[in-house]
């Protein structure tokens, strides 16, 4: 039964909570690697304005690319508000593109095998068959801080529920 929830979670969405409240915590300040093999330095990105850095579990699965494409559809609407936008997984860098150029993603998705990203935002893993995924988690990191943890992310209405995040913060 515990395998069955597992996979379940893994694939459909996560309702565990964060080791730690990370509200007005400092935002990690990690350096990863996007779809395209290039480093992607964190506190760079947050320099350019309130950020998103949700996590999903696999690239290409029905709940991670609803998540995606909810976020891609809001992207303009998003950016209008001067918002970053960083996917992260611990899929390999060749799932991350394939996963970017079959949706037409104009953000960057991160490709986290060490799970180093995960730890830094204290996302937890979860099992999927035999393999692990990360926790949907969502994070909206401004001035440098994390305002804001959705610790059960949701699919097809996350860019609503971040444009009413970034709406209470205002």
């Amino acid at each position: 039964m515990r395998l069955l929830t597992a996979i379940f979670t893994g694939l459909f969405g996560s309702s565990c909570e964060a080791k730690e409240t990370l509200i007005g915590q400092p935002a990690p300040q990690i350096s990863a690697v996007n779809q395209d093999g290039q480093t992607v330095n964190f506190a760079d990105v947050y320099q350019k304005g309130p950020t998103v850095v949700f996590f999903y579990p696999k690239a290409n699965t029905p709940g991670c690319t609803a998540q995606a494409c909810s976020l891609r559809d809001a992207f303009a609407d998003l950016t209008k508000e001067g918002v970053q936008v960083l996917g992260v997984s611990l899929d390999k860098v060749e799932a991350q593109k394939k996963f970017k150029a079959e949706r037409k993603l104009p953000y960057d998705l991160i490709a986290d095998p060490d799970g180093k990203v995960l730890e830094a935002f204290k996302v937890g893993k979860v099992m999927g068959g035999l393999l692990a995924m990360s926790q949907r988690q969502c994070f909206l990191v401004k001035d440098g801080k994390i305002v804001w943890h959705d610790a059960s992310a949701s699919t097809a209405s996350q860019a609503d529920d971040i444009k009413k995040a970034l709406a209470d913060l205002k």
